[in-house]
């Protein structure tokens, strides 16, 4: 069986509203990069990228399972020696919460050149408002 290859100016890639609002991280994240990659639509093909873009809004209202909130740590890097920086879920949701539902999402993302062009589809925004209101996202149920 041969994989069909599509054109990219002939696909169409529409614009998908995500309310974070009391979804479980894991869960939420899968589905999130299974649309940014296109495994919803049947014109998949594994080395195009023919995903849809997504918008999450009210990151800081995401929710985690156990334990995660005092034990799960995030790690950064200033990129001078010693520079290894850590925070644990709550103070990160408690001042960037787009950036626990981006690293997620990115961890499920295949490792190739094609996921930095995938993971720029993603916008996360904490609060109600997005500035992509002129693109009319269609509001989905995850």
């Amino acid at each position: 069986m041969d994989t069909k290859s599509y054109k990219l100016n002939s696909l169409d890639k529409s614009w998908l509203l995500v309310d974070a609002s009391d979804k479980t991280l894991g869960r939420l994240s899968t589905n999130i990069a299974k649309i940014l990659m296109g495994k919803n639509k049947p014109e998949y093909t594994p080395h195009n990228d023919v995903g849809d873009y997504v918008v999450v809004i009210n990151a800081e209202k995401i929710k985690v399972t156990g334990n995660k909130n005092e034990q799960k740590m995030y790690y950064r890097h200033t990129g001078y020696p010693g520079g290894i920086k850590s925070q644990n879920f709550n103070d990160l949701i408690a001042s960037y919460p787009d950036r626990i539902i981006t690293s997620a999402v990115k961890g499920m993302l295949p490792k190739n050149k094609l996921s930095n062009s995938v993971i720029r589809k993603l916008k996360v925004y904490k609060g109600e408002s997005h500035p992509h209101r002129a693109q009319n996202p269609v509001k989905l149920e995850i």
